[in-house]
């Protein structure tokens, strides 16, 4: 009778090392899902980083840094000022048509043009319908302007920066010593108007005069003159650095 072969045992499938790096790898992995289970996780902190990290990269516009900046009673908590507190994107388009629309309807197109550039939408007032030469009062029509221009705009646009610009002829006489003065009076009678009667922040605005520094055409002739003596008003797309 033949002798009935004996069953050979089942080798292993691994070099015997797996088995100890196998025991260790699973120990590691045990250790860092209990380190895990032990840490808390402040999802709301890790969102702030994460959004503020999106911001400095240029991701987030207008500056917000957080869904809570625009909190006013948190801004100082943020690093924000206070009058920082209330971000707003300037639709430079439609601003520019619903001034236009205004100005067409009141016949001021003349005395008064919009514009859109880099800084945002810039509506740019002759003296003349201002102001008596020599003078920083604003005249009666041109409140009137003023008044509308405000109700159109104080509630859309983030800030307002208002520049007085005047001719390079010498003043004669007046209260103002040179276009210096009266550039920068003229800019900040504008700019008080827009708070007392139009109803803007004061801590959107701002006032500066150029004197004759930035005509837009040579003072070469009494037309070209009276171009370069204006005030320009321009609504900002962002808020200006301070």
């Amino acid at each position: 009778m033949a002798r009935q072969k004996k069953p050979e045992e089942p080798g292993l499938s691994a070099p015997f090392y797996m088995g100890t790096y196998g025991d260790m790898v699973t120990l590691i992995l045990c250790f860092f899902i209990l380190l895990f289970a032990m840490s808390s996780v402040d999802s709301q902190k890790f969102q702030k980083a994460l959004l503020s990290l999106r911001g400095s990269l240029g991701v987030l516009k207008g500056g917000v840094t957080n869904e809570e900046s625009t909190d006013p009673n948190k801004s100082g908590e943020q690093g924000i000022s206070p009058g920082a507190s209330e971000r707003l994107e300037l639709d430079t388009r439609h601003v520019a048509y619903t001034l236009n629309s205004f100005l067409r309807s009141e016949n001021l197109t003349h005395e008064i043009q919009v514009s859109i550039n880099q800084r945002g939408v810039a509506v740019s007032i002759s003296d003349q319908f201002l102001f008596l030469p020599g003078r920083a009062d604003i005249r009666p029509e041109g409140q009137r302007a003023l008044y509308k221009i405000s109700e159109l705009t104080r509630n859309v646009v983030p800030a307002v920066a208002v520049e007085g610009h005047t001719d390079s002829g010498v003043l004669n006489g007046g209260i103002y010593r040179d276009n210096w003065g009266l550039s920068s009076m003229r800019a900040a009678a504008v700019a008080s108007y827009m708070e007392s009667a139009g109803g803007f922040d004061p801590l959107k605005l701002q006032a500066v005069g150029f004197s004759s520094a930035q005509p837009i055409v040579p003072n070469d002739s009494p037309e070209h003159r009276a171009l370069n003596r204006r005030v320009e008003i321009v609504f900002l797309s962002q808020y200006p650095k301070r």
